[in-house]
C-alpha cells in the first residue's frame, strides 16, 4: 500500500483570487513505513509575495525568481505521486490549490476522495482538543524544534510521523508482528516441560479398577483397550 504525505506553501488562501503554490513537499510511505523517497520543489508564482505569507514560510520574491513555473514541474509531480493515496493536513486547502494549478496547465485534476485528511482524523479522535500540526506533535512527543517557519518538505516529514501515530503508532504492523512473534516464542519455550521425576499415584479405587477390567474382558479379544494395555 503506497501513500504520499504531502504539504504545500502558497502566496495566500484563494487561488481564485490569484494566489499560487510556491513550494511542494512530499514523503513516500509503503505499508505505513517511510521509504526514504521524497519530492521537493520550489515554484515561481509569477506574482509578488504578500508580507503575511512571507511571515509564515519565509519564501520571498528574490528567492523564488529563478525557480521553475508550475507548468514545468507538473509532470514530475504527477509521476511521483502516481495513483497513491494523498495524506494531507487540512486536505481541502492543498487539494484546492493543486487542482487549480493543474487545471491552469491543462492536466488532470486530483479527485478529492484520493485525499486522507489528518486534520479530520485528529478532530474525530480527540474532539475538542487542538488539532494543528504543532499541537499533535506535542501530544505524540514528536520533535519539531526545527520548525521555526513552515516548510513543505519538513512539514510533510513531520506529518508522516503524526499520521502514523494517529493510525496506531509508528510502523504498527511491523511492531505488532515482531512483538507477537517474540512473545509467542517465549511462551512456547516456557511451556515446554519434561516428564515428572515421580509419577502421580492413581486416583481410582481397586474396585473401580476391577470393574474396568471386567468391562474390557466383555468386549472380546478385538477390543482396542486390550491393544493399548
Amino acid at each position: 500500500m503506497r501513500e504520499i504525505v504531502l504539504d504545500t506553501e502558497t502566496t495566500g488562501f484563494e487561488p481564485g483570487e490569484g494566489d499560487r503554490i510556491v513550494e511542494i513537499g512530499a514523503v513516500e510511505l509503503v505499508r505505513h513505513v517511510p521509504t526514504g523517497r521524497t519530492y521537493h520543489q520550489y515554484i515561481n508564482p509569477q506574482r509578488s509575495m504578500p508580507a503575511e505569507a512571507f511571515a509564515v514560510h519565509g519564501l520571498g520574491d528574490d528567492f523564488l525568481a529563478d525557480k521553475p513555473l508550475f507548468k514545468d514541474i507538473a509532470d514530475d509531480f504527477l509521476a511521483f505521486i502516481g495513483d497513491a493515496k494523498l495524506v494531507i493536513h487540512n486536505a481541502a486547502f492543498d487539494m484546492k490549490f493543486l487542482n487549480a494549478e493543474l487545471g491552469w496547465v491543462h492536466k488532470p485534476i486530483l479527485p478529492m476522495d484520493r485525499a486522507l485528511d489528518t486534520l479530520a482524523i485528529a478532530r474525530r479522535k480527540f474532539p475538542g482538543s487542538p488539532a494543528s500540526l504543532d499541537a499533535l506533535c506535542r501530544r505524540f512527543g514528536i520533535d519539531n524544534a526545527s520548525r521555526t517557519l513552515h516548510g513543505a518538505l519538513l512539514d510533510s516529514e513531520i506529518l508522516a510521523e503524526v499520521y502514523l501515530e494517529l493510525i496506531g503508532g509508528r510502523q504498527p504492523d511491523f511492531a505488532l508482528a515482531a512483538g507477537s512473534n517474540t512473545q509467542s516464542k517465549a511462551g512456547t519455550d516456557q511451556a515446554r516441560v519434561g516428564p515428572r521425576p515421580t509419577p502421580l499415584p492413581p486416583r481410582i479405587t481397586p474396585e473401580e479398577s476391577a470393574a474396568h477390567a471386567a468391562f474390557v474382558d466383555a468386549l472380546g479379544d478385538a477390543a482396542v483397550w486390550k491393544k493399548l494395555s
